[in-house]
């Protein structure tokens, strides 16, 4: 029997009516859609999608928060961590940092900004090669990253989403990128597999339980030897399999540093977590309803670290080690933040604006229980600095 979902709380303009009616239509034409195929559409629409439409996104007059928008030293400190990948890999002329999903682009703006004023040397040899599907944020990256100058802004460079991944030689960097892929949702039912449609009935979205529109649901779960358990709810990320799949093609030599929110599948597909991870964001609020506020709210769900590392091996990655983000942060010298201020007023401000910037970066119920996920290709099992305090 189709489920419900009463969305009669919420205002008209807090929806992308136009978006309502485009996936109306596809479950029209289709009679139904997965609900992989609703979540690609309500965040991803060339139009109307949620990453694709006008509007705050990310940062505190947004949606969410994100490592960058809380300050420049998570860029800093993320800067150190490139530098030392760097030299591990002998120095080379040209460095590439490929960072897909960039967002507002203060990340490159930040690793820029301080290889400018720290590392001159490093500068010389980065190119930071921006990658994003949303012509939205792009705007946005050019406009956080100009502003820096020529010398800093002629290392960032942008590329077309749509085509290929080019060679890359030294880092593929993503922050909170792999949780914002598309996801189908499972059920175990009865003992077997079931997955989750979307359908239009009674003039609102309502979902309706059917067989598992592709093999490669149940062989996830089988190559993990771990199932959800009877009754409970999940999310199976293919989109994650095929991404990590392309990086570890694309990366000629050198690292992929991942942030995330996640965990390994026996914690991910625990029985005692009965609906999954699928959680909705808007203004700061999460919320479980996917089938509000289409396309004005955003959606993720949790990373599965156990398949990406698989994933990885499978082609030529090998895991150096995962960490949370409060130990890799610590370990690179966060801690430096807080040392005394000396002089003026100005110092003494900017001095309680680190703090507080440590506590929320590093905080382990908020930014800090974010995983840090670093791997190698073709240079060896070396001693990252970032790796130094993982558990």
């Amino acid at each position: 029997m189709p489920m419900q979902f009463d969305d009669t709380d919420f205002e008209p303009s807090t929806e992308s009516e136009p978006l309502k009616e485009a996936i109306r239509l596809r479950i029209e034409a289709e009679g139904r859609i997965t609900f992989e195929q609703f979540m690609a559409m309500a965040l991803y629409h060339p139009l109307y999608g949620y990453y694709n439409s006008p509007g705050e996104k990310m940062g505190r007059q947004g949606d969410y928060l994100t490592s960058p928008e809380v300050h420049p030293i998570f860029g800093q400190l993320v800067a150190r961590q490139l530098r030392e990948m760097w030299e591990l890999m002998g120095r080379p002329a040209v460095f590439d940092v490929l960072e897909q999903g960039a967002g507002n682009g203060l990340l490159c703006r930040d690793v820029l900004r301080w290889a400018q004023r720290q590392a001159p040397d490093f500068l010389e040899a980065l190119r930071y090669r921006l990658r994003d599907t949303s012509e939205e944020l792009v705007g946005r990256q050019r406009r956080a990253i100009e502003p820096q100058g020529a010398a800093a802004a002629a290392h960032a460079y942008w590329e077309d989403a749509s085509a290929p991944l080019e060679a890359v030689e030294g880092c593929a960097l993503s922050n909170e990128l792999v949780d914002s892929f598309p996801v189908h949702r499972v059920l175990m039912e009865n003992g077997e597999l079931r997955e989750i449609y979307v359908t239009w009935k009674d003039g609102r979205f309502q979902e309706e339980i059917g067989d598992p529109s592709s093999p490669a649901l149940a062989a996830h779960f089988e190559a993990l030897g771990v199932w959800p358990g009877e009754g409970c709810r999940a999310e199976v990320n293919l989109a994650a399999v095929d991404w990590t799949r392309q990086v570890a093609q694309a990366l000629q030599r050198g690292f992929v540093m991942t942030f995330d929110y996640g965990y390994e599948a026996a914690d991910l597909y625990a029985p005692w977590r009965r609906d999954g991870t699928l959680l909705c964001f808007y203004r700061h609020s999460a919320g479980g309803d996917p089938y509000a506020r289409i396309g004005r709210q955003d959606m993720t769900s949790h990373v599965d670290f156990t398949t990406l590392v698989r994933t990885g091996e499978a082609h030529g990655l090998n895991l150096l080690g995962i960490t949370t983000q409060e130990r890799f942060l610590t370990a690179l010298g966060i801690g430096g933040a807080l040392a005394p201020p000396q002089g003026t007023e100005t110092r003494l401000e900017e001095y309680y604006a680190r703090r507080r910037a440590v506590t929320e970066l590093t905080d382990p119920a908020g930014l800090g229980r974010i995983k840090v996920m670093l791997q190698e290709k073709g240079v060896g099992a070396v001693h990252l600095r970032g790796l130094q305090l993982s558990a």
